[in-house]
């Protein structure tokens, strides 16, 4: 099996729930910490206390925490996954944290007996209400193939298998690093622009046609007003001006 997969459907989560939504096997799903991107509660979500809760009525949950202490502690805390994990049970992160943390807890999660795989996501809220998040996974590949695959397939329209565990990571780190330097540079480019006399919303329109563009320019553009529904369009933007001037 090619390892890659395309689907098209809405993603649906919440901060701690069990998801009746029926997927691959017909068991629930849990998901655990997926903030902005997981504001999609509906009827069929049973929402719980704590990620031990969510392991005990779920064998396959999915995580998603800002840092690596949130992570350590939804899985190997007092009330965390793996206080109530059960045997077979598939773990899937997908937290942008320190790679190094989920090769750590691919091991506590091994000694359970159950699957973990890392699987760091982008795209941000807008990519997750379409469903069309990017997953870059690390894991089994026997595990990606038969599990993975096709339940991360329900909320991104792109899955990759990257290698082991902490390869997702690794992708999503060097990716970071490449959007870090392109917004960076749209940054500049349309500051200079507009010192330079040229109407943001028009430099950016030509911006977007020539060699120049990218993802930062075109979809998520940093001059407040170019974009909507993008950070620099929402209360951001006296923030950009004073680290625009200087």
């Amino acid at each position: 099996m090619a390892p890659w997969s395309r689907r098209q459907q809405p993603a649906v989560a919440s901060l701690a729930a069990v998801c009746s939504r029926s997927v691959a096997s017909k068991t629930p799903v849990g998901f655990t910490g997926v903030g902005n991107m997981g504001k999609f509660l509906d009827a069929r979500e049973q929402v719980v206390t704590s990620p031990a809760d969510v392991a005990e009525k779920a064998d396959r949950i999915i995580t998603v925490l800002p840092t690596s202490i949130d992570a350590i502690e939804a899985y190997s805390g007092a009330n965390g996954i793996l206080k109530k994990v059960k045997k077979g049970s598939l773990l899937i992160d997908s937290s942008t944290i320190d790679p190094m943390v989920l090769k750590e807890l691919a091991k506590e999660v091994e000694k359970m007996g159950a699957v973990f795989m890392d699987a760091p996501v982008s795209g941000g809220v807008g990519a997750a209400r379409s469903g069309n998040l990017m997953f870059m996974v690390g894991g089994v590949a026997e595990e990606f193939a038969a599990a993975a695959q096709q339940l991360l397939g329900y909320v991104g329209s792109n899955v990759a298998c990257c290698g082991a565990a902490g390869s997702g990571q690794a992708a999503k780190i060097c990716n970071n690093l490449l959007l870090a330097i392109s917004m960076t540079g749209t940054a500049e480019a349309m500051n200079l622009g507009i010192r330079l006399g040229l109407d943001p919303k028009l430099w950016a329109k030509i911006l977007n046609m020539s060699s120049g563009r990218c993802w930062s320019s075109d979809t998520y553009n940093p001059v407040p007003g170019v974009t909507d529904g993008v950070p620099s369009a929402a209360n951001l933007s006296g923030w950009i001006q004073n680290n625009t001037q200087g």
